[in-house]
């Protein structure tokens, strides 16, 4: 990518003229529309906190918002893309606890302004990295860890169940099949390819099965008689497939488009199965809050391990957000800021 100079839009305010590196998001489109340019630098406001960013994580709904506008934020182009950042606070905004000068961090966004060289939060998104744990653990955790510590206790998961988890070998996946474990669950792990079944094995999933191999679900059944609990990640076929192995009782818990549609389960034939199914996760501020300070504190503990299978310099965004899609990555992509 060729750096250039991109019109900045007016909520971009300048720090005494000092420019940072940045990527920018021209018009939605493929991944060559990622642009690799300068910006002014952020000034935080009040109640705000500036961060010098070390990592920025990529998450698969950004590549769909980047495509089509797709997405939970309500934003549009120009703009720097990015939710997720870690690095640490150099700047403190009017009302703001000055003790977060200094500290390492990650935060959310909320949906831009995380590929660049420094980003502008809110002073209560942010959460601090507890000691031992590296920047970019943190923020491959930051999204992936909360959503799955919510996905296993929203569930209910209990030990002993048989526990089917989607996409297996990425970033949530991985997550899920070592929560799982850790719980005295019977992991089952599909994902697509050799190498991310051997991962899928490696973090503690007793069963693996290929999804593009034809009768996968025939195999899965054959090993476990069933299961008790999907994490649908994918939806399509292969959600639909994981709910034919699901039991009376059971309970199929959607998270994720990776197949590009919902599983198509009718609500009639779930109540008839006696089958839970839940579309969709979410919760409030404080609760995403928590759900993400407990992975943080688990990974530190070293009863967690994030996986980041991939890492690429600021400047290639875009080959970043390429790789997700091709769907060659395993566990979480990041970018490399500093």
């Amino acid at each position: 990518m060729t750096s250039s100079m991109v019109e900045v839009p007016p909520w971009v305010a300048p720090a005494e003229g000092i420019l940072m590196r940045a990527v920018w998001l021209k018009e939605f489109g493929g991944p060559e529309v990622l642009v690799t340019g300068e910006a002014p630098d952020p000034v935080p406001g009040p109640g705000q906190v500036l961060i010098e960013v070390a990592f920025a994580g990529i998450t698969f709904v950004e590549t769909q918002f980047r495509r089509a506008g797709r997405g939970p934020f309500e934003v549009e182009p120009p703009l720097i893309p990015g939710n997720g950042v870690g690095g640490v606070v150099t700047r403190v905004g009017h009302g703001a606890d000055p003790a977060l000068a200094g500290r390492r961090v990650v935060s959310g966004l909320g949906g831009s302004g995380g590929y660049a060289e420094r980003a502008v939060a809110d002073a209560e998104a942010v959460i601090e990295v507890p000691d031992g744990l590296g920047l970019d653990s943190a923020v491959a955790l930051l999204a992936d860890g909360r959503t799955a510590t919510m996905l296993v206790r929203g569930a209910g998961l209990a030990g002993g169940e048989r526990v089917l988890v989607e996409a297996a070998a990425g970033g949530v996946g991985t997550l899920l099949v070592q929560l799982a474990r850790a719980a005295g669950a019977l992991v089952v792990g599909v994902a697509g390819g050799r190498h991310k079944l051997e991962l899928a094995h490696e973090l503690g999933a007793e069963v693996t099965a290929d999804y593009r191999e034809p009768g996968w679900t025939e195999r899965v059944r054959d090993a476990v008689g069933g299961v008790d609990l999907v994490f649908d990640a994918v939806g399509g076929e292969t959600g639909r497939a994981a709910f034919e192995l699901l039991g009376r009782g059971g309970r199929f818990v959607s998270y994720g488009l990776a197949g590009g549609a919902p599983a198509a389960i009718p609500g009639e034939l779930a109540a008839a199965r006696g089958v839970s199914v839940s579309w969709g996760i979410g919760g409030r501020p404080a609760e995403l809050r928590a759900f993400a300070k407990s992975a943080l504190a688990e990974a530190a503990a070293g009863r967690l391990r994030p996986v980041i299978g991939q890492r690429f310099p600021l400047e290639r965004a875009a080959d970043a957000h390429a790789a997700i899609e091709s769907r060659a990555t395993v566990g979480k992509t990041l970018l490399e800021v500093l």
